[in-house]
């Protein structure tokens, strides 16, 4: 149900452009073009997605936008930066996992061969 209904909300604002395009002016264009772009950003699809960014990086390239918009567009693409984000803070938090087993494995050896050596000193003397 969720494909669908994002399927037929793209193809309604994908009308929304092509009207635009032919009818309205490049304000009203571009405009149409970065609401279906934050519907495509923001859908599960990855090629969508992928599609979306593309035609933010387009929108962003043109110098007419004001900084509002730009910001707008750079805020959108950011929004396909977050689920990076997750993956490089799980990964972070794996390795000082693994670096808090080591060193607790080392403080173990450590702890396990000082007594040892101690020992051995010892019997010699």
């Amino acid at each position: 149900m969720d494909a669908a209904m994002g399927k037929f909300f793209d193809s309604s604002i994908e009308q929304e452009v092509a009207k635009a395009a032919n009818e309205g002016s490049d304000e009203e264009c571009a405009e149409c073009i970065t609401r279906l772009s934050w519907a495509l950003v923001h859908s599960r699809l990855p090629e969508d997605v992928h599609r979306g960014i593309a035609m933010l990086e387009a929108l962003l390239a043109n110098a007419s936008n004001s900084l509002l918009q730009k910001r707008e567009k750079v805020h959108l693409l950011a929004v396909d930066c977050r689920p990076t984000l997750t993956l490089k803070k799980t990964m972070e938090d794996r390795i000082a996992k693994d670096g808090v087993i080591g060193i607790g494995l080392t403080a173990t050896a450590v702890g396990v061969l000082i007594p040892g050596i101690a020992a051995a000193l010892a019997r010699k003397g």
